[in-house]
């Protein structure tokens, strides 16, 4: 029984709901602008815009992705810092962007979506917040990403432990790690950004490592500052070079994921060789050498991982962990590993998708037990039985070789086509035809089974025995995809009468 008061009604209501101020909301905000579409609201449940680049504040964060390619099509940047932008630049850039297209008055800040109901008789979405706020749209836009949930682990004796413990997405600043004994659980890409920055000041780091990852070298440099200047006054010559990123990513990340054999092959050589250009011990060599198939999991960057894991002060431990002490961490041989202060470095709960908002559709169906078996859309972005619920960087659409904004933008503009058609024929509302999406995810997931991430049994691309999240094609194809909606794969509902 819920004992929270009825939530109190917004005075004006507006025709779409935008969740979340992160790449993707913003995206699809400034697109709904462009075409005139302005009675929207997003939703927002922190105090400021940026999703995870909001978030994660640890030290070393930045993107993955070179900040040419990693930044809207539409919004050239001249000043970015580095070629591989750090977490303040890109926040900085976020920002800028929502100024500069007067977004701000749009977003609504601390406003935690609890619940969306479709009202089958009036045909709108019903959202509520936490902080009992109701909103009545035509339009639900789901645009809260994948990863911001942080998962940490259940231990044993978790509560045992006396000292500081934080994940990376929840970073303390408040704690010096000067000379202290600091234990990291987890060595995924967060964890290969913060653990350089912190190996320096730690007395002994402890990386808890559960299996390598492949990782090559970013060859990350400051931009110049003539670079700086031709890319303001020329911007056609970052266009070039951001066209260039993009192939890269098409021509030979791609065919990594696709299991090519040559590429698969050029992988190994390039990241043995930069092991053995940083790490001298052949035992911890060893350790950080996986054995599964190179693009199976998430292909990390970096240029100073290796050296702070080389370090006399690191240690890197193989052995599983069996549960926590008051004073550090006990691993399954019986050997404890004292510890100040404990880091999570664990990543992020990317399934079940959506979660915790309870969002129901026709018939009041929750959206979580459609997806019991793992969640699925028609191009990541409608799912039958929702009408006018919409997702962006939903199921199926992450990437392990390209920029996300790329997919974003894509999405961003299928769904104001949707909203301008529906319009034009004078139509309330769609829904994907059960069918379609059913025969779509069908090849989709035929595709995904010859995949890199296909070849270990699990990974945080995969619920319920099917791979969740990545696109099975290249950015190019899901493009083609998304450039025209095909109204004959929906349900067209008119006015109720």
């Amino acid at each position: 029984m819920n004992d929270r008061p009825p939530p109190k009604d917004n005075r004006s209501q507006p025709r779409i709901v935008i969740i979340g101020t992160g790449f993707a909301g913003i995206a699809l905000a400034i697109y709904l602008k462009k075409a005139g579409i302005t009675d929207f609201v997003i939703l927002e449940k922190a105090a400021g815009i940026g999703g995870t680049w909001r978030e994660n504040t640890y030290p070393g964060a930045e993107c993955d992705v070179p900040s040419a390619l990693y930044s809207f099509s539409f919004e050239h940047n001249a000043e970015w810092q580095y070629k591989w932008a750090e977490q303040c630049q890109i926040l900085d850039y976020l920002h800028h962007v929502c100024d500069k297209h007067e977004l701000n008055a749009h977003i609504r800040f601390g406003q935690e979506v609890a619940a969306a109901t479709w009202d089958e008789k009036v045909q709108h979405w019903h959202v509520e917040t936490h902080q009992d706020l109701a909103l009545h749209c035509q339009f639900l836009v789901s645009a809260v990403g994948q990863l911001h949930h942080p998962a940490i682990p259940a231990l044993a004796n978790e509560t045992a432990f006396r000292g500081p413990h934080f994940h990376s997405a929840q970073w303390r600043h408040d704690v010096d790690l000067s000379g202290k004994n600091v234990a990291v659980i987890g060595n995924a890409a967060s964890a290969l950004q913060f653990i350089p920055q912190i190996a320096t000041s730690a007395g002994r780091l402890t990386v808890f490592q559960r299996s390598p990852n492949w990782v090559l070298p970013k060859m990350d440099r400051p931009y110049r500052t003539w670079e700086q200047w031709l890319s303001e006054k020329l911007p056609v010559v970052t266009k070039i070079y951001r066209l260039r990123l993009w192939l890269l990513g098409e021509l030979v990340l791609f065919p990594l994921m696709r299991g090519n054999r040559l590429m698969a092959a050029w992988a190994r050589w390039r990241a043995r060789r930069y092991i053995a250009s940083r790490i001298a011990d052949p035992a911890l060599r060893e350790k950080l050498l996986p054995d599964y198939p190179v693009g199976a999991k998430r292909i990390l960057f970096s240029d100073n991982y290796f050296d702070a894991l080389a370090r006399a002060n690191v240690e890197v431990v193989t052995t599983p962990i069996a549960g926590l002490c008051e004073s550090g961490v006990i691993c399954t041989d019986g050997s404890e590993v004292p510890a100040d202060v404990l880091i999570y470095g664990t990543g992020f709960k990317t399934n079940p998708f959506l979660a915790p908002m309870a969002i129901r559709g026709e018939g009041g169906k929750l959206l979580a037990d459609t997806w019991g078996q793992g969640a699925h859309a028609y191009l990541g972005i409608t799912t039958s039985g929702f009408p006018n619920l919409f997702m962006m960087y939903g199921p199926n659409t992450n990437l392990g070789h390209n920029s996300i904004v790329i997919m974003l933008e894509a999405q961003a503009r299928y769904i104001v086509q949707c909203l301008q058609g529906l319009a034009a024929r004078n139509a309330v509302a769609l829904d994907v035809r059960s069918e379609v999406e059913a025969a779509y995810n069908d090849r989709l997931q035929a595709r995904l089974a010859g995949m890199a991430w296909s070849q270990i049994e699990t990974s945080w691309y995969m619920d319920g025995g099917r791979i969740t999240n990545n696109w099975a094609g290249s950015t190019c194809e899901y493009l083609r995809l998304c450039r025209r909606v095909d109204w004959t794969d929906f349900k067209i509902l008119k006015a109720a009468s």
